[in-house]
């Protein structure tokens, strides 16, 4: 059929109406009189219409235009139905929980699985600081690539160990709406393969732990006996020890029996109880401590409560910059296997490293408690140089 102007506005005859100069075009004319405008296609065999609007609304001139435009997307390769669908998706407002509300929910939910209590206000904490005002209002199906780099770009050069937990913190967020199943799209956080494409490896990332020299560690330790405070008493002890920061803050003295510190699995890195065979000064700076909080249930603790997990680091860093906890293990290993002839495997022990050869996993049954005990023996002694070895600490009042 010829259609104009003219010819539309008059027909009544119900039934699908062709217009001879647009491919696929139709005027669809029910038998109420309604009038609407259909695009017509076929695509992979299977026949598909489409409405371009009712009429008189749209007129003969704008539904012309709307079949081209659907016909140009098909030479395309594209699909009118779907390109529809999609937008008409997008102005409709979503109903996915918003990044702030479902992060906060998430962080709640997994917190009992975090063996520390202030990890979880790590993580509200930089989300918080660096995602919420990017992200924090917007539905978790619409956070696409653009806002996780606007989030991490400005802090990726200069904060970039902050950056590098930011990003890893809204991947696991995303990754867990996504098995809810409230995002359908992939995790634009995700770093392999995705934003390894788009930002350079961030500097610092792939250091270790800053260590002082084990030929310094003497002088060091003489100058952090001479320090008075529970953070000093507390380095020195972990230091003694080789022990992690979290596994010292939050040490009870119901787990001292005798000379021998029993730390649970739920506080270790590994997730498996461990022994610590404790030589005369570790028990010395235990009773010092004690002296000053007599109440409390911490190995070292102010005011009956535990010390803060900042508190040895900041001890660290005023007595020489740039030094981490952590670092005095490398020190302590490195110790054991230039200067030492402790075998491998009992320093490894000493550490609560993780055995990842089945093998040598196999055959170490025991916890080699009394070679650690004499190895770390030495590990004092050698701490102590130029102090006496056996020197016992009288409980003095301390500043805090």
């Amino acid at each position: 059929m010829q259609l104009t102007d003219i010819v539309v506005k008059k027909q009544t005859q119900a039934g699908r109406h062709t217009d001879d100069q647009t491919k696929g075009l139709h005027l669809w004319v029910k038998v109420t009189g309604q009038k609407y405008w259909n695009f017509r296609y076929t695509n992979h065999g299977k026949r598909v219409g489409i409405s371009l609007g009712a009429y008189p609304e749209v007129g003969l001139r704008l539904a012309r235009e709307r079949a081209i435009e659907a016909r140009n997307l098909i030479n395309k390769g594209a699909d009118p139905w779907q390109e529809k669908k999609t937008a008409k998706k997008k102005m409709e407002p979503s109903t996915a929980p918003k990044f702030k509300e479902y992060a906060l929910t998430y962080i709640d939910t997994m917190r009992p699985k975090w063996r520390n209590e202030k990890h979880g206000d790590q993580w509200v904490a930089t989300v918080s600081s660096y995602a919420f005002p990017v992200i924090g209002a917007m539905p978790l199906d619409e956070i696409e690539t653009p806002h996780i780099l606007e989030i991490l770009t400005p802090i990726w050069h200069t904060k970039s160990e902050t950056a590098v937990r930011l990003r890893g913190r809204i991947e696991r967020i995303l990754s867990a709406a996504i098995t809810r199943k409230l995002r359908t799209a992939g995790n634009p956080a995700l770093w392999k393969g995705h934003l390894e494409n788009l930002l350079p490896t961030a500097r610092g990332s792939d250091k270790h732990h800053e260590a002082l020299p084990y030929s310094e560690i003497p002088e060091f330790m003489s100058k952090l006996r001479e320090t008075d405070g529970v953070s000093a008493l507390a380095l020195e002890f972990t230091v003694l020890n080789a022990s992690r920061t979290s596994e010292v803050v939050l040490g009870l003295r119901s787990e001292i029996q005798g000379n021998v510190w029993t730390i649970p699995g739920s506080r270790m890195k590994a997730g498996q109880q461990h022994q610590v065979p404790l030589c005369q000064r570790s028990l010395d700076l235990m009773e010092v401590a004690k002296s000053l909080d007599p109440e409390s249930e911490y190995l070292f603790s102010r005011n009956g409560k535990p010390l803060s997990n900042m508190a040895m680091l900041m001890m660290a860093r005023r007595m020489r910059a740039g030094l981490t906890v952590h670092g005095f293990r490398s020190t302590f290993r490195d110790w054991v296997s230039e200067e030492t002839d402790h075998s491998p495997e009992v320093a490894e022990m000493a550490l609560a490293h993780t055995i990842g050869n089945k093998v040598e996993k196999a055959y170490r049954r025991g916890s080699l408690l009394e070679r650690r005990r004499r190895l770390m023996q030495d590990w004092q002694s050698y701490c102590m140089v130029g102090a006496c070895a056996n020197l016992r600490l009288v409980p003095v009042a301390l500043a805090a």
